[in-house]
């Protein structure tokens, strides 16, 4: 180490805002804090959960349901495979459905010429 460039490393008591005081080392000559264990909400127990929109409830809610319990995830290539098969099956309606109207249409084609020769 290169002698005379680094700063000297002293002790020096730290004021809290709280009032509490306390020594510890360092290269600045006051330190001056917000802040200190004694004063703050995690360390003095005060601490407040904050909900916000309702997560903690949705937590405890969702926690309830399983009753401690942890739930096993399924392997993703199964729940894909059941995404697969469901996905057919929703073409499959929909083919059918498009075909139907398809097989009408004929139908009303000869109604309509019926019509129209009774009409004459």
């Amino acid at each position: 180490m290169k002698e005379k460039i680094h700063p000297k490393y002293e002790f020096v008591e730290a004021v809290c805002a709280c009032g509490n005081k306390f020594l510890t080392r360092s290269t600045a000559k006051t330190l001056k804090l917000d802040i200190c264990a004694a004063c703050h909400p995690f360390f003095t127990g005060k601490q407040k959960l904050l909900d916000t929109e309702g997560r903690v409830e949705k937590f405890n809610k969702r926690f309830a349901s399983t009753a401690g319990k942890t739930v096993a995830r399924k392997p993703k290539t199964e729940v894909k495979a059941k995404a697969k098969l469901a996905k057919k099956a929703v073409l499959k309606k929909a083919a059918s459905a498009k075909k139907a109207p398809k097989a009408a249409a004929p139908a009303k084609k000869a109604a309509k010429t019926e019509a129209k020769a009774e009409a004459k």
